[in-house]
């Protein structure tokens, strides 16, 4: 069993805003969450494993992997 197996529910929490909220900043999406932002990005490594894929704009907003630019 994966590590982060045990998250999958938060990241599907995580998932579900970023997808509803494309360019959300990790910092946002922290408060949404209401976790520390340093929580947000010890995460992001751990989302991509888990299989969800995000791109990160100049600003640290993070999109749904293939954005239209």
């Amino acid at each position: 069993m994966p590590f982060w197996s045990k998250l999958l529910g938060e990241f599907e929490k995580m998932d579900s805003i970023i997808q509803q909220q494309p360019g959300i900043r990790p910092s946002e999406l922290a408060k949404e969450i209401g976790v520390s932002s340093s929580t947000i990005i010890r995460r992001l490594p751990s989302l991509e494993d888990a299989g969800f894929l995000y791109s990160e704009d100049k600003r640290g907003g993070l999109w749904p992997f293939g954005r239209k630019k």
